[in-house]
């Protein structure tokens, strides 16, 4: 029977990477699926920082995902990372594949965004998803504890409100800025985040 399982964790967890692995183990053994993402930091591709890539479909917010794996039918498996930016329609996409072509499905998202609160395409997948798992690699704030917030820092300051999606990275604080704010995302735990500390 197939499953829709849901993985999670912080930035820095090990998601697009295990993502990579497990597309990668199943095309070896000649099953079929496609590698899907949403936005990310290299476009049309997965990317771990550990600087594994392979070409993903990317997940525009009309894209119908079950008629795309009707398209691609026969199909054994759907991999799809940064599912925290799916739509709850492409999320419910992804249970009907399950549910009507018996495909599985593996998919990857952060759990919540700068704000300490659920994503909607997280939300929706932590309440239909047969299998949630939080990832086990712990990502650590710059104290050594166990970091729980993904930071959006702003000119060197943690902000705890705009757009939910802005795209940055976890660029070197000390990069100069030439134009504009620099934007980049940074491991907290939940004492640091709630202080607004960014360590030395």
């Amino acid at each position: 029977m197939a499953t829709l399982r849901f993985s999670f964790g912080t930035m820095g967890s090990g998601k697009s990477t295990l993502a990579l692995q497990i597309h990668h183990n199943l095309a070896s053994t000649h099953l079929y699926g496609l590698l899907l993402t949403r936005l990310d930091r290299e476009g049309e591709q997965v990317t771990s920082r550990l600087g594994v890539a392979a070409p993903a479909v990317q997940v525009e917010p009309d894209l119908d995902i079950h008629a795309l794996a009707v398209d691609h039918w026969p199909l054994h498996y759907l991999v799809c990372d940064e599912v925290q930016f799916y739509t709850v329609e492409q999320c419910d996409q992804l249970a009907r594949v399950v549910d009507d072509m018996e495909v599985d499905v593996y998919a990857f998202g952060l759990i919540t965004d700068f704000r300490g609160q659920l994503f909607d395409g997280t939300k929706r997948m932590l309440e239909i998803a047969d299998e949630r798992v939080p990832l086990q690699v712990e990502a650590r704030c710059w104290c050594g504890s166990r970091a729980t917030h993904n930071a959006r820092v702003v000119n060197d300051m943690v902000v705890y409100e705009g757009e939910t999606v802005v795209v940055g990275d976890t660029a070197d604080p000390s990069e100069q800025k030439i134009f504009g704010d620099t934007v980049r995302y940074e491991l907290l735990c939940r004492r640091h985040y709630n202080l607004g500390e960014l360590g030395a």
